[in-house]
């Protein structure tokens, strides 16, 4: 089982992002792990790219429009998630 975690760079947040970088990690870790689950159970031997491409829309659609459009997470761990669900498969 994947479950990944989102921490967020406290350098990169301003000063009201940071009051809130608790619950903001705590969302984005959310739908991000409810992503990998969707992604891994949809999965059907699609390339690394592709699964990438698909969990960062999954992760998107679960959050509030707001926080999806500031969501730019990390590619390279993004793709060692979308690695994780191919090799899980």
């Amino acid at each position: 089982m994947i479950e990944p975690h989102i921490t967020l760079d406290p350098a990169s947040l301003g000063p009201v992002e940071e009051k809130l970088r608790g619950p903001l990690e705590d969302q984005l870790t959310s739908a991000l792990q409810n992503a990998t689950d969707t992604v891994s159970h949809d999965y059907a031997g699609e390339p690394v790219d592709d699964v990438q491409v698909k969990l960062l829309e999954q992760t998107r659609a679960g959050l509030h429009p707001d926080i999806a459009e500031g969501f730019n997470p990390d590619q390279t761990e993004l793709r060692r998630v979308a690695e994780a669900i191919i090799d899980e498969n």
